[in-house]
């Protein structure tokens, strides 16, 4: 796992809406490392970065994944002392779900029920337990955007998952407004994304957005573990409070991110 500092200097300000301002709470605290899995990588892909890794995002069935492939990436997990959780999305293959579609209420809760709830019955065949649910792509970013979903979304987690926790935007509306409906949360940062200096990522089809340098991403990610603070694309830093990264299976060099940052932040 990674292991991030703070300064006495750095505490954080838990002003409303101001909560990406906010440097690390604890003076020492492990980062745990995530990786959406189960969209299409090979077997042997797979493998190599569940070694690499402490919690799995696992697809089940809306933007890819099956209950074949869902049942092999709960056993590996398992094998590897893994964690898994539902990484939900549209039911969209087409676009990887990373295109924004109209949903409505009933719609956007039976999608959860559907997808989290098949991953659940997964896991327990499996003797695993549902440890917690990341939304993906376009979905994920939605509910930062509209607060009604996001107020669907956490009340779902909360009456049919209480014991899940929720990866959710560092510093985001979800993040926050997850302790008001009694969810745990585990803000979460992007190795291999560009961050704009408000703290958001930067739009992937923007030049720059991902970032694919293996030494570029474990340096940012070792400045951040001893300051806080994540670099960003103007060359600035903003203040972050995290409890675990993301790498993105899909990423060019996505498997040397994971060793890298497993071995180097260690």
């Amino acid at each position: 796992m990674l292991r991030l500092f703070s300064s006495a200097a750095s505490q954080p300000d838990r002003t409303p809406g101001n909560r990406l301002a906010s440097a690390v709470t604890a003076r020492f605290r492990k980062l745990d490392i995530n990786c959406d899995l189960g969209e299409g990588e090979s077997p042997a892909k797979h493998r190599a970065l569940i070694k690499s890794i402490t919690s799995a995002n696992i697809a089940c069935g809306g933007h890819a994944g099956d209950l074949r492939s869902m049942d092999q990436c709960v056993r590996i997990a398992r094998s590897e002392g893994v964690n898994v959780g539902a990484h939900p999305s549209y039911w969209d293959r087409e676009n990887f779900g990373r295109v924004a579609q109209e949903l409505s209420p009933v719609d956007f809760e039976m999608l959860l029920i559907h997808q989290i709830g098949g991953f659940e019955r997964v896991a327990a065949a499996n003797r695993m337990t549902l440890h917690h649910i990341k939304l993906h792509g376009a979905l994920y970013h939605a509910v930062e955007r509209e607060s009604a979903l996001a107020m669907i979304y956490l009340e779902c987690v909360a009456r049919f998952w209480p014991k899940a926790r929720v990866f959710a935007l560092a510093g985001g509306h979800v993040a926050e407004a997850a302790e008001r409906h009694g969810v745990k949360v585990w803000e979460e940062i992007f190795a291999d994304r560009a961050y704009n200096p408000d703290g958001t990522l930067v739009d992937r089809k923007k030049e720059g957005a991902m970032l694919t340098k293996v030494d570029d991403v474990v340096g940012r990610l070792l400045a951040f573990t001893e300051t806080g603070r994540m670099k960003t694309i103007a060359g600035s830093s903003v203040g972050i409070n995290a409890r675990t990264v993301c790498v993105h299976s899909d990423s060019e060099n996505s498997l040397r991110i994971a060793k890298a940052l497993s071995g180097e932040l260690g």
